[in-house]
């Protein structure tokens, strides 16, 4: 896949933390409950931390209680990317920044939560930046 904002492993590992490039480059998971939007209640739009890409707003963000910030659809149609993720012996779908590919988490359907889309996109904190709303 070409996507729009192109760096070299050596550019992202100059722009990002240790944590933010293992989250973002290499598809690490931080820890539950330990993000630092898992609580986030303020308005604003949720962005890429490698590219500013907006993907999130906080109107779809919800309670999900997995230890991580959940929303129930992306900003846009365009703004994620989903890719089918064998790894750990299971079959899940791997949420990516349609902008600059780096991993977001994973989206998940069919849990039963009240929400307008049923999906439950678990995105860790530090792939992601909230700008809040002025006001």
């Amino acid at each position: 896949m070409s996507y729009r904002v192109q760096k070299s492993d050596a550019e992202w590992r100059e722009q990002l933390s240790p944590q933010e490039y293992a989250v973002l480059r290499q598809a690490a998971t931080e820890r539950p409950f330990t993000g630092e939007y898992v609580d986030e209640k303020r308005v604003g739009v949720y962005s890429c931390r490698a590219c500013g890409a907006e993907l999130f707003r906080s109107e779809t963000k919800f309670e999900s209680h997995c230890g991580w910030p959940s929303f129930y659809d992306a900003s846009s149609s365009d703004a994620v990317e989903l890719i089918s993720d064998r790894s750990l012996g299971m079959v899940r779908t791997e949420v990516r920044c349609a902008a600059c590919g780096s991993h977001l988490g994973h989206v998940f359907e069919g849990e039963g939560y009240p929400t307008p889309t049923d999906q439950r996109y678990c995105i860790n904190s530090v792939s992601v930046r909230l700008e809040p709303a002025e006001g």
